[in-house]
């Protein structure tokens, strides 16, 4: 996070929550982001300073005045106007992140050898939850190299369980 990305994205933030449509309004920079992500070269339009300002916020308009609301289309064309428009990315997850803080929900990434399966996923949900207290939204990897186990890093702590990390600990206390 930069301080200029966390600033637009807190006050966008801070609009939402004025106006409680902070769920709606994460979902339309999704949208956008999603756009973005699809469409590199758009970006590329977007930040070129050898077209015209007005130029490049008429196309946002033209692409997005019908999918978002008025306030989300204003905060990519101000993005765009003061030549930011390649921090939209990190404007969405800092606004994630003001989200999920004012919600009480926690990320936390998963890392296994193997995927794991529906009824795992769901045990280990509500295990991190009822440690955390309150809701945690998962995401998942896979690391061969683990060996086996799983690691979740949760609101910055790491819980290693891994095979390879046992394997170390086995290890140092050997060398001791």
């Amino acid at each position: 996070m930069t301080q200029m990305d966390k600033a637009y994205a807190a006050a966008l933030f801070a609009l939402a929550q004025e106006n409680h449509r902070e769920a709606e309004v994460l979902e339309a920079l999704q949208i956008v982001l999603k756009q973005f992500e699809g469409n590199p070269e758009y970006v590329d339009f977007l930040a070129s300073p050898g077209i015209p300002k007005a130029e490049r916020t008429e196309a946002i308009e033209a692409a997005f005045a019908d999918a978002l609301p008025e306030d989300v289309l204003s905060f990519v064309c101000v993005l765009c106007q003061r030549g930011q428009i390649r921090l939209f990315s990190d404007c969405v997850k800092d606004f994630e992140w003001f989200y999920e803080t004012s919600r009480k929900i926690s990320s936390a990434t998963v890392t296994s050898v193997i995927p794991l399966t529906d009824a795992q996923q769901q045990k280990l949900q509500k295990k991190l939850e009822a440690v955390s207290g309150h809701q945690v939204r998962l995401t998942y990897d896979i690391d061969p190299s683990l060996m086996g186990g799983v690691r979740v890093e949760l609101d910055g702590s790491i819980l290693d369980g891994t095979l390879k990390h046992r394997l170390h600990e086995v290890k140092e206390v050997m060398n001791r």
